[in-house]
This record gives structure tokens, sequence and C-alpha cells, in this order.
């Protein structure tokens, strides 16, 4: 006769030690030039992204192929990684050098992986930058007193910067080496100096953009106010600091720089979008708006509370971002901050939040919102009505417009006529009669637009961005 006691504790082992599975990845093809002398690694969110961890380092087996063995993991786990040389510089890429996605595995029945690696980064130490002309890099080292260490510091500065003799405002970016250049990056470029300078081509006035590396394996310890206990962290603050303290001072005593806080921005993804969101808010005085994308508010409850107690202090624009195929509960944790930041004082004019259908965790995600964005987050700024000789201006709002466009200070109401022209000067429009002083707009595309008033003998000007 079976004990049934027996029985229940055999059961309960069961509940209590699920089933574990490993995977073996061998490497069976590598691109030929392939350094012989450099080590492979396997680095992914099981890694910290670290794409150098000695503990990932693979090793050759009696064939001579690269091979390691993840185990221990609970069968179910899904985990996403790349293959690199031991930095993101030299992380796989396509058969022609394009991004390709992560990889991904889920934890079954012992499984081996055999991959073919296409292609490297750096094209096995011969290829070449993708970064425009007018991204440099500032320093390789600059020091950051605050945290005892140096990072390279990047630099993106206006196509019209050397000619114009004006003053720009300044985005701090996260995840420096992920901005500008393909041959940096380990997942993808956010193509913010492509963007950037389209927009400029477009009629836009684009800003300055300053972006700091991420520290490798500080960079959780760096992006992170608060501690977790499972993954550390903490050292927030003092990264915030280097920026407000040393960073800031540097690039406006030897940039033409709009130094005031309506001209100071941060923006970032993922541990880059917590460092953004409690950098805006820990230093009011310094920065006005951030572009907060895929935020981690996960990693702590901490970011509740310091929202709250912080509250509102300075008018403010902040962006938030992110996909619905981006996992765990950053969609309803974005939506919770949304009512968090309300709570604290903040007006909803100053909160935009965008959920992408079917975006993902990636830079492929923040490269394609980027330029809404910083459209929103800048408008006034990058639409700015430039003083034109002969003629008086006019000032457009709201800017970005959706549907209809208002004229501040101006009773139109028996205008002769009011032209709207696209940046290459095409007549997109004219507008003969206003209903409580509005040009409906909504049937124009998105760009930016230059509108002529004309009432009796006086010519009025403005220009405003059509969303």
């Amino acid at each position: 006769m079976r004990n049934p006691l027996i029985i229940s504790i055999l059961l309960a082992v069961v509940v209590v030690f699920p089933a574990t599975a490993q995977v073996t990845f061998i490497i069976d093809n590598l691109p030929a030039v392939t350094p012989p002398q450099d080590n492979l690694f396997i680095a992914g969110d099981f890694t910290g992204w670290d794409p150098g961890s000695a503990a990932y380092m693979m090793h050759k087996n009696d064939q001579n192929k690269w091979e390691i063995t993840i185990g221990q993991q609970a069968t179910g786990t899904v985990i996403h990684f790349k293959f690199t040389r031991g930095s993101w510089e030299t992380v796989e890429k396509g058969a022609n050098g394009e991004e390709i996605s992560d990889r991904s595995f889920t934890f079954g029945n012992g499984e081996t992986i055999h991959v073919d690696i296409l292609n490297w980064a750096d094209n096995g130490g011969g290829a070449n930058s993708t970064a425009a002309e007018n991204v440099s890099v500032l320093e390789e080292n600059f020091f950051m007193p605050q945290l005892n260490r140096s990072r390279r510091v990047w630099i993106y500065l206006p196509p019209d910067y050397e000619s114009s003799g004006s003053d720009y405002p300044v985005l701090y970016m996260h995840d420096g080496q992920n901005l500008f250049d393909a041959l940096t990056s380990f997942a993808g470029e956010w193509e913010v100096d492509e963007a950037l300078n389209l927009l400029s081509l477009q009629g836009y006035k684009v800003p300055i953009v300053v972006g700091v590396d991420n520290g490798g394996t500080f960079r959780i310890d760096e992006y992170t106010p608060w501690v977790n206990q499972q993954y550390g962290g903490g050292d927030g603050e003092l990264y915030i600091r280097f920026i407000v303290e040393t960073l800031k001072p540097f690039i406006d005593e030897h940039f033409r720089t709009l130094t005031d806080r309506d001209n100071t921005a941060l923006m970032g993804s993922s541990l880059g979008g917590l460092i953004s969101h409690y950098g805006v808010l820990r230093h009011q005085d310094v920065f006005s708006k951030a572009g907060i994308f895929s935020p981690s508010y996960w990693f702590s409850d901490s970011v509740w509370s310091f929202t709250r107690q912080t509250g509102r202090q300075q008018e403010m624009r902040l962006y938030q971002l992110c996909g619905t195929l981006e996992g765990g509960n950053t969609v309803s944790d974005m939506l919770r901050m949304n009512d968090t930041l309300l709570a604290a004082g903040f007006q909803q004019t100053e909160i935009q939040n965008k959920v992408v259908t079917g975006g993902q965790h990636n830079e492929a995600l923040w490269r394609s919102e980027f330029i809404e964005a910083y459209l929103w987050l800048f408008g006034n700024y990058a639409a700015a009505v430039p003083v034109i000789p002969d003629k008086s201006t006019v000032l457009c709002f709201p800017n970005p417009v959706e549907h209809e466009l208002s004229f501040q200070g101006l009773p139109v109401s028996m205008v002769d006529s009011i032209d709207i022209f696209d940046v290459t000067g095409q007549r997109v429009k004219t507008i003969y009669t206003l209903t409580d002083n509005k040009a409906v707009v909504k049937d124009l595309k998105p760009g930016v637009y230059i509108v002529r008033i004309l009432k009796g003998g006086l010519c009025l000007e403005g220009k405003f961005i059509k969303k």
C-alpha cells in the first residue's frame, strides 16, 4: 500500500525544485578576417551585457571550434545574446556589416546549438566608422572625479555650428558608443547624427549633443541611484553629478551653448532612461526636459517614493516611450509613472507617453522614435522663428501643432490671406477665413512650415512644426 505522506513529499519536491537545463553553443564558422589571436565571448542579458566577461569567455574544443556551455537555467527560460571578440567594437554583425537582432534561446533539454558568425563590427580590424563628419570624440579618457574613473565622451555639433555664430541647446545622452557609430555599438546605433542632420536639411534647428559612453561593468552602478539586492548599483547620483558639476561646465566653457535649464536636457534608454528620469527630477535647476526611453523602473521601488517626494519644482517636459514587446511590466510601469508624476504636481501637458505596438527593447525602437521625441521636447527651439529683414514676426501656437494653429497677440479675423509654405518655399495652403482666430492645419503632412499673414499693407511671418 502506498504511503500518502511519501507521495505528498515527492510532489512537493517537484514543485520546490523545478527542472533545470543547459545549452552548449559551438561556433562552426567564423569570418575569414577573424584575428587568430583573439578570444571569443558570449554577451547577453544573463551577463549584464558585458562584452568581455572572463566568466563567459569561450574555449576551443577537441575539434578546434569555439564553444561554451550555459547551464543551470530553469526550463523555459529565454536568454538574449550576441558573440563578441571582447568589446562592443568587435561584436558580430551581418554578412555585409549590417546590424543583426539579438540572438535568443529557450532552455529545454540540454541542446547543442551550432552557430555561424558572418562578420564583425570592425571587419576583423578593418571596418570604417559610420559617424557623420560633424561628430567627433571629444576626449577618449575624460576624467570623472566623482567616480574616480575616465570615460570616452562624444560631441555632435549642428551642421551650421562653424558658420552661424549662434548659441545652441545641449542634449546630454547616455550609452554614447551606441549613438553615432555602428562601429562602436553593440546592438546597432541610434543614428542620432543622421537624424539631426536630416532635420537640419528640412529646416529644423538642432542642438549640440554630448554622448557619454557607458562604463561596461560599471554601467549598472552608474545608471542606478539605488541598490538592487540582486544586481547591485547605487552610484547614479555620482554619475549625474559628473554631468552637472564637471561635464556641463566644460562643454559650456569650450562651446557656444545656451547654458540655462530651458536649453539643457537628458536622454537615454533602459537603465539610461532610469537615470534620465532621476537626473531631470533631482536637478530641476539644471535640466528642463528628458527623453525617457524604455525606462527600467523595475530596478528599485525607490523610484516611486523619490518621484513623489521630489515633486514638480519647475516647468518640465518629459517624453516617456516603450514598446509592447519589451517584456516584464515596462508598459504598465511607464503608465504608472505618468500617474505618479501627476500626483507629484506635474501637468499632463508636461508629459508625453508613447507605447509603440511591436516595439522591442533595442536600438531599433529607440532609433525610430528619436526624431519624434526630439521635436516634442525641443519643439519651440526646433521651429524657432528667425529674424526676417523687413518683416514682422508672429508667434504660432501650439508649436508643434496637430490640428488648429493660433497666432499670439494678433487679431487676424479680418486678414486678407494666410499662406503656408513648406521648407522648399512651395505654397501648400492658402487660408482666407479663420474661425475663433484659428487656422486648420490638420491636413498638412508632418514637417516645418512658414506661415505668411497679409493684413492691409502689413506682412507677418512665423514658423511652426506640424506633428
